[in-house]
């Protein structure tokens, strides 16, 4: 057979003619096949179907994708057979077209390298051809009906059944086989399942049996190397196992790194084997494209979802040691080997902060070769990219990579993770190593920035409270100060024993409200205008008047509550009290029999009004008894919906008479405390004064 300049002549045969211009675009071919169809249903050929509808998908895809203009499209049907015409508007020499052409002398590989459209419309057509016009060039091939002959040196033409061609029985010469449009359909549309939870293994064998078969190769197997350290694995196979001493036919797979795949067939010398094995690979290879596409979907999802809980986790984390040490137990063993976190000085000196191995038994030979110094050390490699801030690979017999651990333009150390046991480290792997290093630098610097805030608000609440209780005979004094949940902030409470001009001792317990630096500013403030006052020998009334005005002018709205207690010796063994309340919880009285009960009258807090009222009560302490101060933090302890409450707080102090001073403060800590296992959401103070004459 020989291409042809141009279709038989077809006058006088009851023509039906179709001519129509298409798109260059992916969905022609089904337009074209549609209106192929219609004419063979008009004509009454439905023997033609099979060929005409894969020869003429053949031909306009191939116009599409390398044309890339538009087409015009030419169906012809008489009582004889059918002629198709796909011209399109591209210019080229003729050279580019005249491929395909069966003879002895054809190289088969040169033919399937070049076109592979053009071979099946060799084989199927009972002849086809090459056009040429000043505006472009087509391709044409002529399908007659069985039995009939249209060209006086072609026999007639008898159709192969599909289920033969299938079966791999005989319809040429001896060796060779000749596959039927229909089988050749069937296989170019079979698809792998899109519900089944792995198709493509399924897909595979299915497509390679069918090839195995049309060309009547004895056996055959695809492999794949999907990249992920397993090598090449058994896609699918057919028949016994190609040997090697055996002609197979060896197709690669047209697929993208890191999938590598090849196709073997041990097929008999067929002029069709290696086109239809490669035909194959290519329509493999586009469903191994779109596993790949999936997995690496799949995998960048799950990818996101790492991050998003290594953040999650790194983020709750606001102690540096601990941050530190959490870090290689979420790179190891998914994203390497081992993994180790180097922090480093302001001299970039680095020192090892934690390091992790997924054989626990290797730990301490990591140890040993992360504290080697020399030129070609990790030492020097992890220094080198801490200085220069740049990811950078590291050598036997560690291999792997650092990378700088930097957050806010601070460079904080590195992050060196070791390769996997059997692979390398892929561009995905290292992109989520780089986006980890960068979370877990942030969180490093965090928890730094926390630490240094916390260091920074314990110092001042010192600041705020009596370094020690004074020691007075006669007279027991006890404090327990617990702070807020949150040790980053500084709290409103203080407590305070002043001596007074007059010989007494004067008890200072108050609540600011708020909580941060402008509380402790406030407490500050109070605290030094109440010394600046007792020590003028001012009157306590007159304090807490003089006191009122400096907050109301300085506050910016904040108040403060605050109960004072001058506390003197007086007839016998008592202790006389006169005790003040601007705002602030009565205490409690602890008799020597164990009775607890609520003194004091309440006055205006501090801050809030131009002027307060401070009512003044007398009572005096007999030996053993106890007055206890204390601030909301205790009585608003919650636990759930329920409050520690008033009422709990006299009975919990009942039963602690008799004990000293020390011992009331610390049992009542313990028991708010004890209430509810939640950290406290406000400062607990505790002040104790009692009489301790024997």
């Amino acid at each position: 057979m020989s291409a042809e300049r141009g279709p038989a002549p077809t006058e006088g045969r009851d023509e039906r003619i179709r001519r129509v211009r298409l798109p260059a675009d992916p969905r022609t071919p089904a337009a074209a096949r549609a209106l192929v169809r219609s004419i063979l249903a008009e004509a009454d050929l439905p023997e033609l179907t099979n060929e005409a509808l894969l020869l003429t998908t053949e031909l306009s895809t191939n116009a599409v994708e390398h044309a890339r203009t538009e087409l015009d499209l030419e169906v012809v049907a008489d009582r004889l057979g059918l002629t198709v015409t796909v011209s399109d508007f591209a210019r080229g020499p003729v050279e580019e077209l005249t491929v395909g052409v069966r003879n002895e002398s054809s190289d088969i590989a040169d033919i399937s390298e070049r076109g592979r459209g053009l071979l099946l419309v060799d084989h199927f057509a009972s002849r086809w051809g090459t056009t040429y016009l000043p505006t472009g060039k087509g391709v044409w091939f002529r399908l007659d009906r069985p039995g009939f002959i249209d060209h006086p040196c072609r026999p007639p033409v008898t159709a192969v059944p599909a289920t033969a061609a299938v079966n791999g029985d005989h319809t040429a010469g001896e060796g060779s086989f000749t596959p039927s449009a229909a089988a050749m359909s069937e296989l170019m549309q079979t698809a792998p399942d899109p519900y089944a939870e792995d198709s493509l293994p399924d897909f595979a064998t299915s497509l390679l049996t069918r090839v195995a078969e049309m060309v009547g190769a004895a056996g055959g197997l695809v492999r794949l190397d999907r990249g992920d350290g397993q090598g090449p694995q058994l896609l699918a196979r057919f028949g016994r196992q190609p040997r090697i001493d055996n002609d197979l036919v060896r197709v690669p797979l047209t697929v993208h790194r890191p999938y590598v795949g090849e196709l073997e067939l041990d097929a008999a010398p067929s002029a069709y084997a290696r086109p239809l094995a490669a035909l194959m690979a290519e329509r493999l290879s586009l469903h191994l494209e779109n596993d790949r596409l999936r997995r690496a979907d799949l995998r960048r999802q799950a990818w996101l979802t790492f991050l998003a809980e290594a953040s999650e986790l790194l983020a709750q984390s606001l102690d540096v040691e601990l941050t530190m040490a959490l870090i290689p137990q979420l790179v190891v063993p998914r994203l390497g080997q081992w993994c180790a976190v180097h922090t480093s000085n302001e001299w970039g000196q680095l020192r090892l902060a934690a390091a992790s191995h997924a054989d626990e038994s290797l730990l301490p030979q990591l140890h040993t070769v992360l504290a080697e110094t020399g030129p070609n050390s990790i030492q020097s490699r992890l220094r080198e990219a801490s200085r220069n801030g740049t990811q950078l690979p590291l050598g036997a017999p560690t291999e792997g990579f650092a990378v700088p651990l930097i957050a806010r333009g601070q460079r904080l150390g590195t992050l060196a993770v070791g390769r996997h046991q059997r692979h390398r480290h892929d561009p995905d792997e290292v992109a989520v190593l780089e986006d980890v290093a960068r979370r877990a630098a942030l969180a490093i610097e965090n928890a730094r920035i926390h630490a240094e805030r916390r260091r920074v608000a314990q110092a001042l609440q010192q600041s705020l409270l009596p370094p020690v209780l004074p020691v007075v005979e006669g007279i027991g004094f006890a404090a327990e100060y617990v702070p807020t949940g949150d040790d980053a902030d500084v709290g409103g409470d203080f407590y305070d024993v002043l001596p007074l001009p007059d010989g007494r001792w004067l008890v200072v317990i108050g609540d600011v409200s708020g909580k941060g630096v402008q509380a402790a500013t406030l407490t500050g403030l109070v605290r030094d205008v109440i010394r600046t006052l007792i020590g003028d020998g001012k009157p306590l009334s007159e304090a807490l008047t003089r006191l009122n005005g400096t907050l109301v002018e300085r506050g910016g709205g904040r108040y403060c509550t605050l109960a004072l207690a001058a506390v003197g010796p007086g007839p016998g063994n008592q202790l006389e009290v006169c005790l003040y309340l601007a705002g602030h919880d009565r205490p409690v009285l602890l008799t020597a029999a164990g009775e607890a009960r609520f003194v004091g009258t309440g006055g205006t807090a501090l801050g809030l009004l131009d002027s307060i009222a401070s009512p003044a009560t007398e009572l005096t302490l007999d030996p053993g008894e106890a007055l206890i101060f204390y601030t909301d933090g205790v009585t608003e302890r919650r636990r759930g919906r329920e409050l520690f409450g008033v009422d709990r707080l006299r009975e919990a102090t009942a039963p602690l008479a008799g004990y000293s001073a020390d011992v009331v403060a610390a049992r009542l800590r313990s028991t708010a405390l004890g209430f509810s296992t939640e950290t406290p959401r406000d400062d607990i103070a505790i002040l104790v004064l009692r009489n301790d004459a024997g």
